[in-house]
C-alpha cells in the first residue's frame, strides 16, 4: 500500500514537474515544493525573487512613532500553510541539512545574538526567495553559490 508521500511526490512528479527543481535543495520534499508553486500559482506575478520573501508574512512588521522605527515580529501576512512549510524546512537546513548558504547565513545571525527563531526566520525567508529563482531560471542548486563566487572574486583581485 503506497503511502501519502509516496502519493504526493507521483502527483508532483506528473502534473507538476517543476517542482523538482526546488526539490534540489536539502529539506525541501514534494509537500513544501508543491505548496509553493500552488500558492504562488504563476511565477511571473512577482518581477524579482526578492519580492516573494514577504509574500508569506516572512518579514519583520514595524512600528512608527515619532522619531523611532521599531521592528516587531513577523507579519504574518499571507498563507499560514506555506509560511508554516518554509519554517519546518528552514529548521532542517539549520540543524540537520549539509552546509549551504542558507544555513551560513543563519549561523551568522546567530553568532551576532540573534535568537534563534529569528534565524530561522530570516533563513525561510531567504529560502522562498531562492525557491522562486530556481523556479524561474531552471538553474541547477548550487548550496554554497556565495562562497564560490567570493573565491573567484578573490583569485582575481
Amino acid at each position: 500500500m503506497a503511502g501519502v508521500g509516496s502519493e504526493l511526490a507521483a502527483l508532483a512528479k506528473r502534473d507538476y514537474p517543476e517542482t523538482h527543481l526546488l526539490r534540489q535543495v536539502p529539506g525541501v520534499g514534494p509537500l513544501t515544493s508543491l505548496a509553493f508553486i500552488l500558492t504562488l500559482e504563476d511565477p511571473t506575478r512577482f518581477e524579482k525573487s526578492r519580492e516573494v520573501g514577504p509574500y508569506p508574512g516572512l518579514t519583520p512588521g514595524q512600528r512608527q512613532s515619532g522619531d523611532r522605527d521599531v521592528a516587531t515580529g513577523i507579519t504574518k501576512q499571507g498563507g499560514t500553510f506555506l509560511r508554516r512549510l518554509l519554517v519546518q524546512c528552514a529548521h532542517h537546513i539549520l540543524h540537520r541539512g549539509p552546509d549551504s548558504d542558507l544555513k551560513r547565513a543563519g549561523v551568522r545571525l546567530k553568532e551576532r545574538g540573534a535568537h534563534s527563531n529569528k534565524a530561522v526566520t530570516a533563513v525561510a525567508r531567504k529560502l522562498a526567495v531562492l525557491l522562486h529563482h530556481l523556479w524561474t531560471s531552471g538553474e541547477v542548486y548550487e548550496p554554497l553559490h556565495h562562497h564560490a563566487r567570493d573565491e573567484r572574486h578573490a583569485m582575481t583581485a
